[in-house]
């Protein structure tokens, strides 16, 4: 039975994920005046964190198919903590590279088994249902990340404000702990890496997925790492707190992206990505105008576009894997994460030369790519019929 203690708790998940993920991406000059490095090196803190998610993700299964599902969720999304503290306090760039690295290596375990969990529970609306619950959390997240690193660090400098990010992740893992039904752990050792590699290697909608998940990220990065550099340059002149203060515009995925997943029961899931896609275009557009108001509003639209978007693609790989789920969700993250570390580093030369309006064009073409490859490749046929194992939720906690 799923409540609503339930749909908090995958929330919760996902909030945990994304609290620290792109938490620096607004300070960047902060950073690299500390550190005495240009803006565009301060950005691989970011880059290095997606790059370790993407090296990591695809091992998650075979590290974890034996383990209780809560434990190892809680316990990834508390161990969080201790990065975000060590990139609070490095004492060279080196080192808080190390730290964002040491991240990406612990958030594929919290996002790869909790979809799993999702996936091995329920099926097909319901389990689109509670991963649109999951991405919503990643939504508020990635907002409460941004808006509390950059709050603080006006107030007391990034290093106060990362120490204050750690101990919201250590409450996030406690609500986990105590919201977060047990499971029984695998009775059965899963298919091996490289038989699981054979099968998807046949299933095209799901290699589609991954292709997919790529666009949707690299979209997202490449608005928001320029957006704040636009936006902090003549006639804008946003400061660090105002800059924070743009990522409220996630607020509106967290209510749209489950009520998207919902109405999207009673249509194809290339319909929803679709949906996505389209949303993603017009809030791209929309941030050429001069008016900030209307800038922003743009931003809010494009940003539901990618959650809703994540929400569509994640559901479809687990519905569409019925052996090897952790794997296949595990390479999807990975591809996902490749194009959000392609996001930070491909537009430079974009940027460079043309501006905002070169790195809009790059996301425009992004969501167009991962539109046309759902509608060819996400075929109804294309889903795989093999229905998920009944619910192994216990109520022992």
């Amino acid at each position: 039975m799923v409540t609503n203690t339930l749909r908090f708790a995958f929330f919760m998940c996902g909030c945990a994920a994304f609290l620290g993920l792109y938490a620096t991406q607004g300070i960047l000059p902060q950073i690299a005046a500390t550190f005495g490095t240009r803006i565009e090196q301060a950005a691989l803190g970011i880059t290095a964190t997606t790059v370790a998610m993407a090296a990591t993700a695809p091992f998650v299964g075979m590290l974890t198919r034996r383990l209780e599902r809560r434990r190892i969720i809680t316990l990834a999304a508390l161990l969080l903590a201790a990065p975000m503290l060590w990139t609070a306090h490095a004492d060279s760039f080196a080192e808080f590279l190390a730290g964002r690295i040491a991240m990406g290596v612990v958030i594929p375990v919290l996002f790869a088994v909790t979809v799993s969990y999702i996936g091995e529970t329920w099926q097909d609306s319901t389990a689109t249902e509670m991963t649109s619950f999951f991405i919503a959390g990643t939504t508020l997240g990635g907002f409460g990340g941004r808006f509390i690193v950059n709050g603080v660090t006006a107030m007391s400098g990034w290093p106060r404000a990362l120490d204050v990010l750690a101990c919201a992740m250590l409450a996030a893992g406690v609500a986990i702990r105590l919201c977060l039904p047990r499971t029984r752990a695998a009775a059965t050792a899963a298919a091996p890496a490289a038989m699981s590699l054979r099968a998807l290697g046949r299933n095209r909608p799901v290699l589609a997925s991954y292709f997919i998940g790529a666009c949707i990220l690299f979209s997202q990065v490449t608005t928001f790492t320029y957006v704040g550099l636009y936006l902090a340059k003549p006639p804008y002149r946003f400061g660090t707190a105002a800059i924070g203060s743009i990522y409220a515009v996630f607020l509106l995925a967290v209510v749209v992206t489950p009520m998207a997943a919902r109405l999207s029961r009673r249509r194809p899931p290339a319909d929803l990505l679709a949906l996505a896609a389209g949303l993603g275009v017009a809030g791209a557009l929309l941030t050429l105008h001069a008016d900030v108001r209307v800038i922003l509003l743009g931003l809010a639209i494009g940003s539901t576009g990618v959650f809703v978007g994540q929400a569509a693609a994640s559901a479809f790989v687990t519905r569409s894997t019925a052996e090897g789920r952790t794997f296949a969700v595990g390479l999807y993250l990975s591809f996902y994460y490749l194009g959000g570390s392609a996001g930070t580093v491909l537009p430079v030369p974009a940027w460079q030369r043309f501006g905002w309006a070169g790195c809009v064009a790059l996301v425009v073409c992004a969501h167009l790519l991962a539109a046309i490859a759902a509608c060819t490749f996400w075929k109804p046929g294309g889903i795989d019929a093999t229905r998920t194992r009944p619910s192994s939720i216990t109520t022992s906690r």
